[in-house]
């Protein structure tokens, strides 16, 4: 898949790290090689093949290399926080600006904090550079321990408590100066069942943070669970209230007849063939609505004996409920599950057709107040409540008379959808119909759009 964005400087910092491969003999290199991601090379010096080797890495593959090398053990501690600042960088992580960072170090009270020094020191060595790489060696020559970050922060924070205040110590760490990515990292992993082993101390520095990064559009929720403790994630307050959807009704061939087996439940029935639209009632996994989880829901409904009769039976049925004149709708569709391949099953489910608004009555009945632009074209369901709305744009968005006469009203209109989906938190893009009507170009796009939409939106499932 082509690259989306410049990696030049990742591709550069990532060479260096690789080129620690060459330490492995010969014989074992194409197996070092095939462990990180990059392909075989057999000829020239170990050297020469490291570098032919990592040549042939595309810089669509380049971050799955990276992440890779640096499980590996391959980087040092400063290679791998430039790797990951410019990995997690290409999420667009929201802005934390250092008034608040500042604010909110100084509301924090160490003794909250450090409650096990072991796990707490570990957090600290995992996001910030505590020592030198060469200190080691150094005390070995001068047969003493020498001064080092690591040595303040045992003397000061923890055998010496009320030494340095929680601004001392961040902003010796650097966390007032790193990236937004890193400093959100951070404190997710500070209210982690890794460091803190009490729900309620979770739950109190949770909210002791959210007082002061609400001001900057995000906070820290409750997005699952890790060994019965509560797993908090930073996420953007922009971002539909951050709601789980009760029912999706998707895949419509026709408008659907609804109706409220108990209203007080919210449970939906569809009438008649009930095929014609689907309606997925699970709650949404704090992952996103991924093909597999949609799967199980359709193979439990169907009893289908196996998961590839389930697969083949949903892909066809949300395949059907494409338009027939939409070109362009079906190969955006097709190519999505074609470019991921069996990878598809940890990514998120494209729904096609999904409703928006469904009123029973039509939009002339309704008159002036009816609920316009009540479908789709396809929705995604994203880690945290994130929902990304795709749009393939016919010339029946701008025109009149089958296209033979443009349209302003009908513009303005779907402008005026767009801005009331974005102003409840969905994310709207749109493609031109002419983009993706021929198969072959249709793929190009989506091969730059793909990885790019999910590396802004934080979806780390599989590789591409």
């Amino acid at each position: 898949m082509a690259a989306s964005r410049d990696r030049s400087t990742l591709r550069q910092l990532v060479g260096e790290v690789a080129a620690r491969l060459g330490t492995n003999t010969h014989a074992t290199l194409n197996e070092a090689f095939a462990k990180v991601g990059m392909p075989p090379s057999d000829e020239g010096t170990k050297h020469e093949r490291v570098e032919r080797s990592f040549a042939q890495v595309s810089d669509s593959d380049l971050p799955v290399v990276a992440q890779s090398l640096l499980a590996g053990g391959y980087a040092n501690t400063a290679q791998r926080h430039r790797i990951e600042d410019l990995l997690w960088a290409e999420s667009s992580p929201p802005e934390i600006p250092r008034r608040i960072r500042r604010e909110l170090a100084r509301s924090l009270d160490l003794a909250d904090i450090v409650r096990n020094e072991g796990r707490f020191m570990a957090l600290l060595e995992r996001f910030w550079v505590l020592r030198d790489e060469m200190s080691s060696l150094v005390d070995a020559f001068f047969g003493s321990p020498g001064p080092s970050l690591r040595r303040d922060i045992e003397q000061h924070v923890l055998r010496n408590p009320g030494d340095w205040s929680a601004e001392d110590l961040m902003e010796n760490i650097g966390a007032f100066e790193a990236g937004d990515a890193r400093f959100a990292r951070f404190l997710e992993e500070l209210v982690s069942a890794d460091v803190l082993l009490d729900e309620t101390a979770q739950r109190h520095l949770v909210a002791t943070i959210n007082e002061h990064v609400r001001s900057a559009a995000i906070e820290l929720r409750e997005t699952g669970t890790e060994g019965g403790y509560p797993h908090f994630s930073m996420v953007s307050t922009r971002l539909a209230g951050n709601r789980k959807p009760k029912d999706i009704i998707f895949a419509s061939i026709t408008k659907p007849d609804i109706r409220f087996q108990s209203a007080m439940d919210n449970d939906i029935e569809i009438v008649g063939d009930p095929d014609k639209s689907l309606v997925y009632d699970r709650p949404t996994p704090a992952a996103g609505l991924r093909w597999r989880d949609l799967q199980a829901w359709w193979q439990e409904k169907h009893k289908f004996p196996t998961d590839a009769d389930a697969k083949t039976s949903l892909y066809r049925q949300l395949r059907r409920s494409l338009p027939d004149n939409s070109p362009g709708q079906q190969n955006l569709f097709d190519c999505y599950h074609q470019i991921l391949g069996t990878k598809v099953y940890d990514h998120p489910a494209l729904l096609p057709e999904v409703w928006l608004h469904w009123d029973p009555r039509t939009v002339r009945a309704r008159g002036p107040q009816a609920l316009l632009r009540s479908r789709m074209d396809f929705l995604l369901l994203l880690p945290h409540g994130q929902r990304i709305v795709l749009e393939v744009d016919g010339s029946q968005h701008y025109t009149r008379d089958r296209g033979q006469h443009p349209d302003t009203a009908k513009y303005a209109q779907t402008m005026a959808s767009d801005r009331d989906l974005k102003l409840r938190g969905y994310e709207v893009f749109r493609f031109g119909h002419d983009e993706l009507k021929d198969t072959t170009a249709a793929q190009g796009v989506l091969e730059q759009f793909l990885p790019a939409l999910f590396q802004r939106f934080d979806v780390t499932a599989g590789t591409f």
